[in-house]
């Protein structure tokens, strides 16, 4: 197919307000707080799927050193917007919903809007970049 790629580009607070599990994260990783946004935004990422909830998308390109297993008890409210970490992937929350995965950041994006056309902002193959913003810039774009 002679279709270019799409890159969506996503900005992510990574401030611990948002980024729920990022201490954790830290810990487990060996890796710094303000490291694990740097080399979250740094990988390149691609959609893999988008299904689960409507307009989530599971994105491929984790570097290799922010993998880790899902958390051990889900929690049963992530926040709209939340994006989160397992294995080798990353996703992002579009509704407030139940998830076991490893919150590292917010974005102030709308996922999926049926008035939308397309509604979901993430098709697979999609290449996707997410960028580092501040609070104040999240709350300006929310």
């Amino acid at each position: 197919s002679n279709v270019p790629e799409r890159v969506v580009e996503v900005p992510v607070c990574y401030d611990p307000e948002f980024a729920l599990d990022i201490v954790e994260v830290a810990e487990r990783s060996g890796i710094a707080p303000e490291d694990i946004a740097r080399r979250h935004c740094a990988a390149e990422h691609h959609v893999l799927m988008v299904g689960f909830a409507p307009g989530q998308p599971y994105i491929g390109g984790l570097d290799p050193k922010l993998a880790m297993p899902r958390r051990a008890t889900p929690r049963t409210r992530v926040p709209a917007g939340s994006v989160a970490i397992a294995n080798a992937q990353t996703a992002v929350y579009p509704f407030e919903i139940s998830g076991g995965w490893s919150v590292i950041g917010r974005t102030p994006l709308v996922l999926f809007d049926p008035a939308r056309d397309p509604p979901s902002l993430f098709a697979p193959g999609d290449r996707v970049r997410f960028v580092a913003i501040s609070r104040a810039e999240f709350a300006r774009l929310k």
